[in-house]
């Protein structure tokens, strides 16, 4: 191989390797946000329950953002019901916010996979609360004093999502 070709090939490499730490950084990113906080308020779930603030205030929530279409989403959720059926009660809570449009296909969904942690529609004010979503699943922890204390882009591993356990009362 002539070396034209050979510093072509290198060139070549180095930029898919460039290409690839790109996409993967940008596909899964965690972040600390500096100083945002939610205000929480009363949600009405598509269950029809009424999630209370001061129910929120007590506890650390995880937050959810997702779709019944997003197929991120359907490999993260087992793992965010196995997080609500370990921590929940424990001085941690799971909420979700779904996107989709269709609150019957929302309910379907959940019921179709046994989900038991907390479901709302998705709204402006979610989106006062945590900003302009920028990819699915979207997922947040906001502690009991309302500070969003980590922020994930991306599907996580069904490892990292287990360790979310950590911002439970007394953990």
């Amino acid at each position: 191989m002539s070396k034209g070709a050979e510093s072509a090939v290198e060139r070549r490499n180095a930029l898919a390797a460039l290409w690839a730490l790109f996409v993967c950084g940008a596909s899964r990113a965690a972040t600390t946000p500096s100083e945002r906080r939610v205000a929480w308020t009363d949600l009405a779930l598509l269950d029809g329950r009424v999630l209370r603030a001061s129910e929120l205030h007590e506890q650390a929530v995880v937050v959810e953002l997702w779709a019944t279409w997003c197929p991120f989403c359907k490999k993260q959720n087992p793992h965010l019901q196995r997080l609500h059926e370990t921590a929940g009660g424990k001085g941690l809570m799971v909420l979700t916010f779904a996107l989709d449009a269709d609150v019957k296909l929302i309910r379907d969904y959940q019921r179709r996979y046994s989900y038991t942690f907390a479901v709302a529609r998705i709204s402006p004010q979610v989106e006062r609360w945590f900003g302009k979503r920028r990819s699915l699943p979207e997922l947040y922890v906001v502690d009991r004093n309302g500070r969003v204390v980590l922020r994930e882009e991306g599907e996580m591993f069904p490892e990292d999502v287990a360790a979310l356990a950590r911002f439970a009362a007394g953990a």
